[in-house]
């Protein structure tokens, strides 16, 4: 076969058999290829008369028998953490006569020996025998090298990931803003749901990130929180080791598996681009639900042992009580978040999600808003959260508080806006840039037609002209329809007389 040496035997039953047959019928049949037959018949010496005596030592001098006790392994003793490319750049510096760059395999397979004898002890892994419905595990992931992006626009977003340790039964869901514990809060209990049951435990990190920042009194209210969770689904709460990152390895393990998941199908999909982020969210979770229907029997081995869930689900969001100023918004997290104008001086209650603001006045739901991060400390302003329908009735009478309104960019809905709004500044009188600018953008709110608008915007510009009020204003009004013609004629008296006497038959 080949790949195996030819024995003794088979040598004597070629040459046997090749008294009689053909080379090539003759190695057949002793199972050897005809190569082997050309090469036995140029030397018909049996193998076990060829073998060489066996070589000891090195074929070639040793790079290293100059350097090794004198220089290398005072170092190692000295410090036995030393890598052997910064030992290689020691020698080249002690003796630059030489050059030490073909001997690193070799030092580097030295060191390796050296430190299996007489190097430090090193941790051991202890592997676990998991039970079943015992221990979840829960963290967070940074998704940042998926490359995913949202109607052309980066995503830099994590993924909540949740696991059991027994079945790998996994939930991960898409998570815009850091590690908070607004973000675990909603994550767990959408796995605990969609799972149908709890485990006996919960396990974490040290939920480092979801308390920084926070002073000693919110710290200590964010872990009463949270082990009040544990408690509402009857999970017994534990931490790794901060630090020790295998001591919750049965996760860290699988946050490879499911990137690489992940990344596989988008490169399916031959593209990382989404329309919406719900599109994004639909797309994790049937990656997530095809992996979990590939180990649906062992999860039905482990849901027996979970437990029963609750009647309902408890708080997953946050509280926080703002008043709306006359700047026609409010200012939460360092982030200014803009309303209808008719909520001024009153006191709001927001419900801060991961990626939204309920806003509440009194016990009635009144808005929801996208949630925003405030900017990285250091890069500038403040972050804005603004909607143009909020404010243009107030800006409509005062277009000219436009040209130098702090969150001007952020009020433009879309890029046609911003750079018809750049052309105005840049050909004409700013005044007039003001005029026209809020005109536009009480056309698209009036007429409810911001997206046709913003192409009409981007034809223009395109073809080098500046965008005419009256005549988009006179493009979007309300067409005018004739209402229909309708003649109605009444029956004589006398048809409802023959329509009483024929008891109601034709």
């Amino acid at each position: 076969m080949p790949g195996k040496p030819i024995t003794d035997q088979q040598v004597r039953l070629y040459m046997d058999l090749r008294r009689t047959l053909s080379q090539q019928t003759a190695a057949a049949k002793a199972g050897v290829s005809v190569s082997t037959a050309y090469r036995i018949e140029k030397d018909p010496r049996l193998p076990s008369q060829k073998k060489a005596e066996r070589r000891f030592g090195r074929s070639t001098p040793d790079p290293l028998s100059e350097v090794w006790d004198a220089d290398i392994l005072p170092l190692l003793r000295t410090c036995p953490g030393l890598r052997p490319i910064t030992l290689l750049e020691e020698l080249q510096r002690r003796r630059p006569e030489r050059d030490w760059a073909k001997a690193r395999r070799t030092l580097e397979r030295r060191i390796r020996a050296w430190k299996a004898l007489h190097g430090p002890e090193q941790e051991v892994i202890f592997r676990q025998i998991h039970q079943p419905g015992r221990q979840a595990l829960s963290d967070f992931t940074d998704a940042g090298d998926l490359d995913v992006s949202i109607a052309g626009q980066p995503l830099a977003h994590r993924l909540y990931h949740f696991t059991l340790a027994y079945s790998g039964w996994e939930h991960a869901e898409v998570v815009l803003g850091g590690e908070s514990f607004v973000a675990l809060t909603h994550g767990l209990q959408n796995a605990l749901w969609a799972l149908g049951g709890a485990p006996a435990e919960h396990r974490t990190d040290s939920l480092s990130a979801a308390f920084r920042n926070l002073d000693a009194e919110a710290r200590e209210d964010l872990t009463r929180r949270y082990e009040a969770l544990c408690a509402h689904y009857g999970l017994t709460p534990s931490r790794n080791t901060t630090g020790v990152a295998h001591e919750n390895g049965s996760i860290e393990s699988r946050h490879g598996h499911l990137k690489d998941r992940l990344d596989q199908a988008l490169t399916l999909r031959a593209s990382r681009d989404f329309d919406t982020l719900d599109a994004y969210r639909r797309f994790v979770a049937e990656v997530v639900g095809r992996h979990n229907a590939r180990h649906r029997k062992v999860v039905d081995l482990e849901r027996p042992h979970l437990r029963s869930l609750p009647e309902r689900r408890t708080t997953d969001f946050e509280e926080a009580s703002v008043v709306v100023t006359s700047s026609g918004g409010f200012v939460l997290r360092k982030v200014f978040y803009t309303v209808p104008s008719r909520l001024i001086g009153h006191r709001l209650k927001v419900r801060l999600h991961d990626d939204r603001l309920d806003c509440l006045l009194g016990g009635t739901l009144v808005l929801t808003l996208p949630r925003a991060r405030p900017a990285p400390r250091g890069k500038g302003r403040h972050a804005h959260v603004v909607d143009y329908r909020h404010v243009i009735h107030s800006l409509r009478r005062k277009p000219q508080a436009l040209l130098n309104l702090v969150y001007r960019d952020d009020l433009f809905p879309r890029a046609a806006y911003r750079r018809t709004w750049d052309a105005l500044l840049a050909a004409t009188d700013p005044r007039l840039a003001c005029r026209t600018m809020v005109g536009l953008l009480w056309l698209a709110h009036e007429r409810a037609c911001e997206a046709d608008l913003a192409r009409v915007l981007e034809a223009l510009l395109d073809a080098g002209q500046l965008p005419d009020l009256a005549a988009l204003r006179q493009r979007f009004e309300p067409q005018d329809t004739a209402a229909p013609s309708v003649t109605i004629v009444l029956p004589g008296a006398d048809a409802y007389d023959t329509l009483l006497t024929s008891g109601g038959q034709p």
